[in-house]
């Protein structure tokens, strides 16, 4: 009998791992129906999208369930490739954006469902081609539940994208600046590991965003969505402008605001179903 070690990794809960992480963190939680005017506004202008879509395989007959869709910038690229696209999110003025969007662009194909992603179901929703959640896992709960109907729901493949090991360059800085301990969602290796011991066996590719972010005021790099300012009090804010206006450079050909390590890290994580 082969003997176990005691730090054997296929031993090891990484579901309880993944909960304690998300135990900790006081900003898990968001008001995504608050949020989502500023979302919307403010959509991603770097590679990201190009970057995922181009790993995506698709065929023109395929359906699609996009899990935590948001307003749908990733869900209508994926629509002028496939069959159809379902996509879900628990905000219901996510999904008015995406349905306003979508009807403007004349698509037919692109159906929605009001749902958080921790109750889906395979029972309820049935059976899609792909299976899609592009930065929409980073704070689920019942991580181990979820990936597990997701890999139901799939009859060719599942798309997974999370949070990379720099995402938080800036705002763990500002962080230390403050005197607050950084609180970071756990890393795609969690995830990575969890399927591992489910008996699954993904892929992992790092996608390479070179763009970083670029603003046209100090006040709008407060309120990008990276900072909770909704969680800071006067004194915290001040601070954050303060150290903003020490960190952020200007474009002298552009006129914008930035900061190199300013830019997004997603890991693509994927997987074929087993026939």
């Amino acid at each position: 009998m082969k003997k176990q070690c005691v730090g054997d990794p296929d031993q090891l809960n990484w579901v309880k791992f993944w909960q304690e992480k998300l135990e900790n963190k006081t900003d898990k939680k968001k008001d995504w129906d608050k949020a989502a005017p500023g979302f919307y506004k403010r959509a991603t202008k770097d590679e990201y999208k190009e970057l995922l879509l181009d790993e995506l395989i698709l065929d023109e007959e395929d359906t699609v369930l996009d899990l935590g869709c948001g307003e749908g910038s990733i869900t209508l690229p994926i629509a002028e490739k496939v069959k159809s696209i379902t996509g879900l999110d628990s905000s219901i003025k996510m999904l008015e954006y995406l349905r306003e969007k979508a009807e403007k662009e004349g698509m037919t194909n692109v159906h929605t469902i009001f749902q958080p992603i921790e109750d889906i179901n395979h029972e309820e929703l049935g059976n899609y081609d792909v299976v899609i959640s592009s930065r929409s896992l980073n704070g689920v709960v019942p991580i181990k539940e979820t990936l597990e109907e997701m890999n139901k729901i799939a009859n060719k493949y599942v798309f997974i994208t999370i949070f990379g090991p720099e995402n938080w360059q800036i705002e763990t800085e500002f962080n230390e600046f403050i005197g607050k301990e950084q609180e970071t969602f756990p890393g795609y290796n969690y995830i990575f590991n969890i399927l591992y011991n489910m008996g699954i066996y993904p892929n992992t590719k790092r996608l390479d965003i070179k763009e970083y972010r670029k603003y046209d005021s100090i006040e709008e790099a407060m309120d990008n969505g990276k900072f909770r300012l909704d969680l800071l009090n006067d004194e915290e804010k001040e601070k954050l402008k303060e150290y903003l206006n020490r960190i952020l450079k200007k474009d002298p050909e552009t006129g914008k605001l930035y900061n190199k390590k300013d830019k997004a890290d997603w890991v693509l994580i994927w997987w074929k179903k087993e026939e």
